[in-house]
């Protein structure tokens, strides 16, 4: 045991490092210049009257854009969203904005049911694919435009900042996501090169989601953002991380609702790539120095020193790629509290999404269940 674990923490050290690297020379990505922008179709599905919600779908109605529109859809014309939209699109009379009314979706992933019909709808060959609960510059489209003059980019994921609301539970998720969750996609960049796509804003031509089957090949899955990145780069395409950063607004949540947003989380990822997720423990420096120094007291510098390490990483990763700050006191708060989630990923196959309940199978599909009786 003390082997492993000092094999673990070692390998945990070189993460940390290659994290380092990896954040610096994402840093150092040139960014082209915009020469003819293509015309942009945005698609947002909506769920209901979210916190922030106007404020965050303003931004994509002020971009600094020549040619795009923005296709909203809900899933019956009483969502508490419709009120925002119109109101919205009164304000911006000069934006070309559609709403869609959905009804029931026939997909296990409503999300996919709801960018299936948007895509449908959509004019122009290259969409932005949003989250709600994501706020963006005015320049997101002229940056992600510029991206896509080349070629052989057929669908990129733009890295996002997390933004806490005031709760504990959102303020470490947020920490986690900001350091951890976004150390592990520079490295995989930078080892690999991106041959997937993570939420909440991906950028794709129309042309490339159609030739790998389309949202109907994805409808059944739970991490749909993951394999649509996935079966582009199996098909040739290229598939990039944008230069462009987009904030991400957690929820103001209380623990039973965060654990069950983060249970969702590690089960599915558990099921996309089920070797990816054992070795994240070798991504886990000071759980792994803590249960070293737990089987050997005498060892306890190696505490210290492991947090160092995590602490430069996490600096480099949140405050150089995504301009976010530290907060120092939460992070090996975080790191104890991930550990534990990621234990508990093992356990257990059903999740809660928006009010349903569904059951994960192993390949990553799920479905829905009947809810309980009262």
């Amino acid at each position: 045991m003390t082997i492993f674990l000092l094999f673990a923490l070692a390998s945990a050290w070189v993460y940390s490092l290659l994290a380092i690297i990896a954040a610096l020379r994402y840093c150092a990505m040139p960014i082209p210049a915009l020469a003819v922008p293509p015309p942009v179709s945005i698609l947002k599905p909506l769920a209901g009257l979210e916190p922030s919600l106007e404020s965050n779908l303003r931004t994509f109605f002020e971009q600094d854009y020549p040619a795009f529109e923005l296709l909203f859809a809900v899933e019956d014309a009483d969502n508490t969203a419709v009120p925002i939209i119109e109101k919205l699109r009164r304000e911006y009379p000069h934006v070309p904005a559609r709403l869609l009314v959905t009804g029931d979706p026939t997909y296990s992933n409503a999300k996919v049911y709801s960018l299936e019909q948007m895509l449908s709808a959509a004019a122009n060959d290259l969409v932005v694919m949003s989250d709600s609960d994501t706020r963006v510059g005015p320049d997101l489209l002229r940056t992600v435009g510029a991206e896509f003059q080349n070629p052989s980019l057929g669908l990129e994921t733009c890295p996002y900042c997390a933004v806490p609301a005031g709760s504990l539970w959102s303020r470490l998720e947020a920490t986690g996501l900001n350091t951890d969750f976004m150390a592990g996609i520079l490295v995989a960049r930078m080892l690999e090169g991106m041959r997937f796509a993570v939420g909440p804003t991906i950028v794709a031509r129309r042309s490339v989601l159609q030739s790998i089957g389309g949202f109907p090949r994805l409808k059944d899955y739970l991490a749909e953002d993951f394999l649509m990145g996935k079966f582009a780069a199996g098909a040739g395409y290229g598939v990039a991380l944008s230069s462009y950063v987009i904030e991400h607004h957690i929820g103001n949540s209380d623990l039973r609702h965060n654990a069950a947003h983060r249970l969702r989380w590690v089960r599915s990822t558990r099921r996309s790539r089920p070797l990816g997720y054992l070795g994240q423990l070798l991504t886990m420096p000071l759980p792994l120095a803590l249960l070293v120094c737990a089987l050997h007291p005498s060892w306890w510098p190696v505490l210290p020193l492991t947090f160092a390490i995590r602490a430069v990483a996490a600096f480099v990763v949140s405050k150089r790629v995504l301009r976010a700050k530290v907060p120092w006191l939460l992070l090996p708060i975080e790191d104890l509290t991930g550990f534990c989630f990621w234990v508990a990923g093992f356990f257990g196959s059903t999740i809660v999404w928006r009010g349903r309940r569904y059951r994960l199978h192993r390949d990553g599909r799920f479905e829905l269940l009947p809810p309980i009786a009262q």
